[in-house]
């Protein structure tokens, strides 16, 4: 059992923080808003922190899951942030989903401290976090990485090191790619099938069991027809990743067109009033 901190405890952070507790580790957590982080403790146990620095002490292992770069930046080498007070041979995860060149940045700010560091971006939503089956890539020293992999299974159901640091974070990026074309592509047929006169449920169930069939169908298909988008990863969400997804495309020279269009569709999304619907909703655009 390893003695950890947790920093963020969002809708994502909070119960892999708690996966971490109920597996047996020492947790200390750390929430910009105290009060969620002291009801935290009050319903898993473990102790709370007032800053990052105080969290990451003297822990062998520090997460962290919080918004973006900048909170990223804020947590780690900020004022009283936890790169200030780790200690040596411990190590950082992060799995926020931010930029590779963030991710880059702080593995060196880790290797000058004496620490390691792993970029650690996850997939599988709210619904993956709560029932500890994240899909977790990851970026950093492959004898780092091994360190930490076994903890990291308190709440993931499958974990691989891609490359160096940067690559965990790259990879989400083609993650989040993969998912709008996915969704853009089923929201399309649905409501070509709609249009169609189609018994929507029926197609689904057939369709799934073909070529066409993938997660965002079986899981997503019967929701957008009821035009129900609560499930979740919301919109305002996917606008940040995939705005990481274009600058990173625009850096590497990668040609996303569909990525780029499917952004825009979001952003309608986002005017229909859309921001907190899930991804999902970019059916509603077409219905509106």
């Amino acid at each position: 059992m390893a003695k950890v901190a947790f920093l963020g405890l969002g809708v994502m952070g909070a119960p892999m923080a708690r996966h971490l507790a109920a597996k047996g580790h020492d947790v200390t957590v750390y929430n910009r808003t105290a009060e969620k982080a002291q009801a935290w403790v009050a319903a898993h146990g473990g102790r709370s922190a007032a800053t990052p620095a105080e969290a990451a002490a003297d822990q062998e292992i520090v997460f962290a899951c919080v918004g973006n770069d900048d909170d990223l930046r804020q947590v780690t080498t900020g004022p009283d942030g936890a790169f200030s007070a780790m200690r040596a041979g411990a190590v950082f995860v992060d799995h926020t989903t931010a930029s590779a060149e963030v991710a880059r940045e702080l593995a060196a700010a880790a290797a000058a401290g004496g620490f390691g560091f792993v970029d650690a971006p996850v997939s599988g939503g709210q619904a993956g976090a709560e029932n500890g089956v994240l899909t977790v890539m990851c970026g950093g020293e492959p004898e780092t990485y091994a360190r930490v992999e076994p903890v990291i299974a308190a709440f993931a159901r499958s974990c691989r090191l891609m490359g160096p640091a940067g690559s965990g974070q790259l990879t989400k990026m083609v993650n989040q790619i993969c998912i709008a074309g996915l969704v853009q592509g089923l929201a399309e047929g649905i409501h070509f099938g709609k249009r169609a006169g189609l018994d929507i449920e029926a197609v689904l169930e057939v369709i799934a069991k073909g070529a066409a069939g993938s997660w965002q169908m079986e899981n997503r298909g019967r929701t957008m027809n009821q035009n129900k988008f609560d499930f979740g990863f919301a919109v305002d969400w996917m606008r940040k990743d995939l705005s990481i997804v274009l600058a990173e495309a625009r850096h590497n020279k990668a040609l996303l067109p569909v990525t780029a269009l499917i952004d825009q569709f979001y952003a309608e999304v986002q005017t229909l009033g859309g921001g907190r619907w899930d991804t999902s909703s970019l059916i509603a655009r077409l219905e509106k």
